[in-house]
């Protein structure tokens, strides 16, 4: 994770804390005998750097085997976003997703995180059919937009905190529109389920993530370790689902404020 790097063989481990922006080749690395140091006490590595090139070697070689290569030392600009034409992130702030998509990469879907944000999608169901439509992020941290017993539901899943609105009547059977308004409000945020225009029950979230997770978004299924608890593996939507359009709402003058911040700090590591 964020180019640091390790490798365990025979009793011997080398590990380097890698820094951004260092090329990786010049990455100090550290030795410990951990077959007799443990508790990596002591570091070997000025004492046998034959032994250091020798684990090194072997870490590149099983990189290149394991599919870890190209290494990418990025952090918060993987989270930010670029609004600007001609881009995965559209000047007018709306993202339209028609299924079916493979799962979207962090960096080009909708960026939620420590937003105010309106989620619509447009359904064809029969009774009993359900599945999701929306996720975003994995079991760690995420949201998800599901319909779950005929009921609507979101789960917002703050860190293994799970704030969850379920729609207080069913979804109908046939064509209808269903969604979330999410509201930020100072630290926190509310959740507004609707369906075809009418709100249908509500959360109030305490804390709103700045940054999601790395996993990344999907439409009409959810592809990574699931979101919510309520469902296992991908629990694809059974019906049909046309699209599922998004929208960032431009909120109060301090979260617009916070981030531009966060989006200038993405910028800036960028260089």
């Amino acid at each position: 994770m964020m180019g640091h790097r390790a490798i365990h063989a025979e009793g011997w481990k080398a590990v380097t804390r890698h820094q951004p922006g260092v090329p990786f080749d010049d990455d100090t690395w550290e030795l410990y005998h951990v077959a007799e140091d443990r508790s990596e006490c002591h570091d070997l590595a000025a004492d046998l750097p034959e032994k250091v090139a020798e684990l090194v070697e072997l870490w590149w070689q099983e990189a290149e085997e394991h599919g870890v290569l190209p290494l990418d030392d990025r952090t918060v600009e993987l989270f930010g976003a670029r609004f600007r034409e001609r881009s995965p992130h559209p000047a007018h702030r709306r993202y339209t997703y028609r299924p079916p998509l493979s799962p979207l990469s962090a960096q080009v879907g909708a960026p939620l995180a420590g937003r105010s944000w309106d989620l619509s999608a447009t359904i064809d169901r029969t009774a009993g059919l359900g599945g999701v439509l929306y996720a975003s992020g994995n079991e760690n941290s995420g949201l998800t937009l599901f319909v779950d017993g005929d009921r609507l539901v979101f789960d917002y899943n703050c860190f293994g905190d799970h704030h969850v609105a379920e729609s207080e009547r069913e979804v109908p059977a046939g064509s209808s529109v269903v969604g979330v308004r999410f509201r930020r409000q100072k630290e926190g945020g509310d959740a507004t389920l609707v369906i075809d225009g009418e709100p249908c029950g509500s959360v109030h979230v305490p804390f709103v993530m700045r940054m999601i997770s790395s996993a990344g978004a999907s439409v009409g299924f959810d592809h990574g370790s699931p979101v919510s608890t309520r469902y296992r593996d991908e629990n694809p939507f059974r019906g049909q689902l046309d699209r599922v359009d998004i929208e960032l709402v431009s909120g109060r003058p301090s979260e617009v404020t916070e981030q531009a911040t966060a989006d200038e700090r993405a910028t800036m590591a960028r260089q």
